[in-house]
């Protein structure tokens, strides 16, 4: 067989052993735990799920609150002009592309599944039982806005912040792993990292498999409702499976820059089209009143939404565990694969564009599609159906075909929401497809096309085994246990973030050495001979002697000349020191000073070949400090004369201050 035939029929693969095979394992071991022994699963995972949210809601509640105030002081603060790339970098997506696919692969299925369904639900079964209904109204779009506004996107936008500032800022791996950096160096590519990394494997797949199991279910309901289909089987279930993730799988094979973009593009128009046709043809003036009225009682609300744990009213705090909490927790179990979308889409963006976008954006959107939807049924319900909508909240799954039927062209509705559902799954599908080979490949550029493949046709086979066994309940709960362990390490994630960012400020914002202001090109080969030298402390102590007391000594006889006494003090303990004082009666003594500070040098320079030779891990440096508590500078370069120059600079600065009577309170402190 020839050499070229052989390479044909190779079996290539760009699959991480250490990531792959252990999420692989765990995909399947917990599928067949779930779909041979669904019953038993459920009630485990439930006990588990019960205890998590009654005891550690407090949790979840202080995670989501510190997310939103660390989002918060980034994007208010000079940090926020740090760019999510290098510093010339652009954005790759128009800002359309780029907020229609971050929208569709965070949230796009469960407006259709929740718009009616869950403003409806706060209003006829409010947290606290009571209340007129005016007053239902207004809270069960409060709570609704609450769900899906600031405070979930703040989850999406903390972690895809993190990964795409590590990725494209570092030149890092797009992965969770390479968060943890500023803690772990190199280690982030050994165990603890492919630990991670598979756990966000397994976290992605499972959200998909559960939200592609539940549209399928809600998918069949609106189709029996419509009319379309009577009583469909497993057998039609199979059919919208694997059409829907042909589609899918079809669109990652076209790439991000193609199936994707456009699909999330064609999506968010199509729901634009859907939102306006609702908002035009039912109660216009009572849609938009309430929006702008529930959008004012939000942010007025916002900071006792935000901290609200129903600890003093014990009747809500059963609706409290079964609607806010397991929110909380579906967004975080969301988090690795949403997270990491974003991440890949948004090179380029600031650190302030990319926070209030994600956080602002779509949460209007949200509100605006929450409005029109929520609140047209619960008007709907007290004028037009006669409380028929409200008795429905319990069968969510068809809530919205019946709502359709107060609507002009209820059957061209029903079939356009029907549309909307399938490319809403098809976008979460594929985006989710596309985070799963980057994760198992660890982020390898070449990743062959079967491999797109063979995630999709696992979604279907495990999502309809789930189905057939009545396992993706219990899925679903284990996936939301989940999520508080991930919570804490999203926690760990923005420590990290923090840190780096500290650095990047003081790295990118250090100037030149100040000694090198004076150089004028002359005996620069002995300047070069300097910088690649790594002063140990004996070498200090010799320029102290050497450069730095000759040049107090001549500065000191020059000012005894001009009847002004100065000392010079030298100390070896506890750290190596040397100082100018001139001492005064009526205001602070005037000191220039020089202390030999140490500084840790990176396991990286010690180990790169072409760069100065290093043997130890520290190196001192000269640096001056000053009466007034202020830091000096390094003059590790400058020569006796430069620094009798910047002792000059120094005690011009200390006689003009002293001479200033506005500065009588600091100079005499």
């Amino acid at each position: 067989m020839s050499k070229s035939i052989k390479q044909k029929l190779s079996f290539t693969t760009s699959f991480s052993k250490s990531v792959a095979l252990p999420g692989l394992l765990v995909i399947v071991f917990v599928s067949i735990f779930c779909g041979f022994f669904p019953e038993k699963a459920n009630t485990i995972l439930l006990i588990i799920q019960g205890y998590i949210f009654e005891k550690l809601s407090w949790v979840y509640v202080l995670l989501i609150t510190f997310f939103i105030l660390f989002l918060i002081i980034l994007a208010l603060s000079k940090l926020g002009n740090i760019r999510l790339g290098s510093d010339n970098s652009k954005p790759k997506y128009s800002f359309f592309s780029w907020i229609a696919m971050l929208f569709a692969a965070g949230m796009g299925i469960g407006l259709m599944y929740f718009g009616v369904a869950e403003t409806m639900s706060h209003y006829s079964n409010p947290p606290i039982p009571g209340g007129d209904a005016i007053e239902r109204a207004k809270n069960a779009q409060l709570y609704t806005f609450f769900h899906w506004g600031i405070h979930a996107w703040a989850i999406y936008a903390t972690l895809g912040l993190i990964l795409a500032y590590f990725s494209y800022r570092y030149k890092l791996p797009l992965a969770i792993r390479s968060a943890l950096y500023p803690l772990l160096k190199d280690k982030i590519n050994g165990t603890f990292g492919n630990i991670i990394d598979t756990f966000a494997l397994c976290s992605t797949f499972f959200g998909i498999a559960t939200t592609l199991g539940f549209g399928i279910v809600q998918l069949c309901a609106g189709l029996t409702s419509t009319g379309l289909i009577e009583n469909p089987g497993f057998i039609f279930q199979i059919i919208i499976v694997v059409v829907v993730m042909s589609i899918a799988i079809g669109s990652t094979l076209s790439g991000l820059d193609k199936g994707v973009k456009k699909l999330s593009e064609l999506n968010l128009l199509l729901a634009l089209l859907f939102m306006l046709f609702i908002l035009f043809t039912g109660p216009t003036i009572y849609i938009l009143g309430t929006f702008s009225e529930g959008v004012g009682y939000y942010i007025s609300n916002f900071t006792s939404l935000t901290f609200n744990t129903f600890a003093f009213e014990t009747d809500g705090q059963q609706w409290f565990s079964q609607w806010t909490i397991l929110y909380w927790a579906w967004w975080i179990s969301w988090a690795p694969f949403v997270g990491l979308f974003i991440a890949k889409i948004s090179k380029g963006r600031t650190i302030r564009e990319f926070i209030i976008a994600v956080l602002i954006i779509p949460s209007i959107f949200n509100f605006l599609w929450m409005s029109i939807f929520g609140s047209s049924a619960i008007w709907i319900d007290k004028f037009e159906a006669d409380g028929a909508l409200g008795a429905m909240v319990n069968n969510p799954d068809i809530l919205l075909f019946k709502f359709f039927e107060y609507f002009p062209l209820t059957k061209i509705l029903n079939i356009l929401a029907i549309g909307i559902i399938t490319v809403f799954f098809v976008t979460s599908a594929d985006s989710g497809i596309l985070v799963m080979n980057s994760i198992a490949s660890k982020q390898n550029q070449k990743i062959p096309k079967w491999q797109n493949i063979f995630w999709g046709i696992l979604l279907i086979v495990l999502s309809l085994a789930m189905l057939r066994s009545g396992g993706l309940k219990s899925l679903q709960t284990m996936t939301l246990i989940t999520a508080l362990p991930f919570g804490l390490i999203m926690l760990l994630l923005c420590f990290c973030l923090w840190k780096a960012l500290q650095v990047d400020v003081k790295f990118h914002q250090s100037d030149f050495s100040y000694g090198s202001f004076a150089w004028n090109g002359s005996n620069w080969k002995n300047r070069l001979e300097q910088i690649l030298t790594f002063s140990k402390k004996k070498d200090v102590k010799t320029f102290f002697q050497d450069v730095v007391f000759v040049a107090f000594t001549e500065f000191k006889n020059q000012l005894s000349d001009n009847n002004i006494e100065a000392v010079i003090n030298k100390k070896e303990t506890p750290d190596l020191s040397i100082e100018l004082v001139i001492t005064h009666d009526k205001f602070k003594n005037f000191v220039y000073g020089v202390s030999a500070e140490p500084q840790v040098i990176s396991d990286s320079m010690i180990k790169e070949n072409n760069a100065p030779d290093v043997q130890k891990g520290t190196m001192f440096v000269p640096i001056t400090y000053f009466s007034d508590g202020r830091r000096g500078h390094d003059i590790q370069y400058m020569t006796k004369n430069e620094i009798i120059a910047d002792i000059l600079r120094e005690y011009e600065r200390f006689i003009t201050l002293i001479s200033d009577n506005e500065n009588e309170i600091i100079i005499n402190t």
